[in-house]
C-alpha cells in the first residue's frame, strides 16, 4: 500500500472509514459506561449518523465496486455525514445559548422509548423530542483541547464525509494504481 492516502484504492479508503467509525463510536461507548457520561438524545442521533456511516464504508469497502459504483456508497455515507453534521450543529447551537436560554431538560432516550412501546407517546412525537433536544443536551460534561464531544463529532462528521468524497486511483489492468493527475486522460 502506497503511503500517499490519496493513491489508496478505493477498498482501502472505505474500509479505513469503517475502522475510525467503529473506533469513534467504541470511544462514546467507553465514555458511557467507564467515564459515566450518559448520552443525550442529540448524542444517541450522532451515534445513530456514524453507524449509518460504518455500515455503508463497510459494505462499500467490501463491495469495491468499479465505476460509477462507488458513487452510490459515497452518496450513503455523505447522506450520514450530513445528518451528523446536522445533529451536531444542533446540540453546539444549544450548548451556545445561555443559561436562561435553555430549554428545559427532558425524558432520555430510554424512557421516550418505554413511553411510544406503552402507547403513552405518538411515534411522531418521539421523533419530534429526539431531534429538538434539551437542556440535557446543553450541557457540557466532556472537554478535549477546548471542544465538547459535539465540536469533535461535527469535525469527524466533515472528516470522514470528505474522505468518502476524495477520488480514488483506479487500478488498471496491470494491477497498479493510475496517479490522480492521469486520471482525466
Amino acid at each position: 500500500m502506497a503511503m500517499n492516502p490519496f493513491r489508496w484504492s478505493f477498498r482501502t479508503a472505505f474500509l479505513l472509514g469503517f475502522v475510525i467509525c467503529a473506533a469513534l463510536l467504541g470511544y462514546a461507548l467507553y465514555a458511557e459506561q467507564q467515564l459515566h457520561l450518559t448520552p443525550c438524545n442529540l448524542c444517541i442521533l450522532q451515534r445513530v449518523a456514524f453507524l449509518w456511516m460504518g455500515v455503508w464504508f463497510l459494505v462499500g469497502g467490501l463491495h469495491a465496486p468499479r465505476g460509477r459504483g462507488r458513487w452510490g456508497y459515497v452518496a450513503l455515507v455523505v447522506l450520514g455525514a450530513l445528518f451528523g453534521i446536522w445533529v451536531a450543529a444542533r446540540q453546539l447551537w444549544l450548548q451556545s445559548l445561555p443559561a436562561d436560554q435553555v430549554p428545559a431538560c427532558g425524558a432520555g432516550f430510554d424512557m421516550l422509548v418505554t413511553m411510544v412501546k406503552a402507547g403513552s407517546m405518538p411515534f411522531a412525537r418521539f421523533v419530534e423530542l429526539m431531534f429538538s433536544g434539551s437542556g440535557d443536551c446543553a450541557q457540557i460534561t466532556w472537554k478535549f483541547l477546548g471542544l465538547s464531544m459535539a465540536g469533535w463529532t461535527l469535525i469527524w462528521y466533515v472528516v470522514l464525509g470528505i474522505w468518502a468524497l476524495l477520488p480514488r486511483a483506479r487500478g488498471h489492468r496491470f494491477g497498479g494504481a493510475r496517479p490522480l493527475r492521469a486520471l482525466g486522460s
